[in-house]
């Protein structure tokens, strides 16, 4: 029976997906920066650089309660005006490593600028974004960001 239940566990742990529990410094860093040059993007409104950044195929679950699903309409919401900051601040807290693809999971803070929903106030936000490697390029497959209610803004 024992020899079963080993079988088993090692079956199970074995199809798990390749993930590294330990981070690669280097990935850790290369995709950091990425993450971070996507918020200054999205800050400077630079539709080139999010072009670059940007999975062709990207989805966002966006903080407007919408879910984006391609990357011209992200860009037409920044042209419009919807996505604009007056400040963004983005702050990654944890990365997960997996074949072609880390997970990064952190903490921004937006001010909405004038004419953007929201305007003037400071949001906190939760995010997760996908970054996969695709022709030997790493982009932004798909990110979720939910502002935080207020009541539950205090973090432990």
């Amino acid at each position: 029976m024992k020899t079963i239940t080993a079988a088993l566990a090692l079956l199970s742990v074995a199809s798990l997906p390749a993930f590294a529990q330990t981070a690669d410094a280097a990935l850790e860093g290369q995709i950091r920066q990425l993450d971070l040059a996507h918020a200054e993007a999205i800050f400077k409104g630079d539709a080139a650089a999010l072009d670059k950044l940007m999975d062709d195929d990207i989805t966002v679950n966006h903080p407007t309660n919408r879910i984006v699903k391609e990357k011209k309409e992200l860009l037409d919401l920044i042209g419009q005006g919807v996505i604009r900051y007056d400040a963004f601040e983005r702050r990654p807290e944890k990365f997960l490593f997996f074949d072609d693809m880390v997970v990064v999971m952190g903490d921004e803070t937006v001010v909405p600028a004038k004419g953007a929903p929201n305007e003037g106030k400071s949001l906190r936000r939760r995010y997760t974004n996908a970054w996969m490697k695709r022709d030997g390029q790493w982009r932004l497959a798909f990110r979720h960001a939910n502002n935080v209610c207020t009541p539950c803004q205090a973090t432990p």
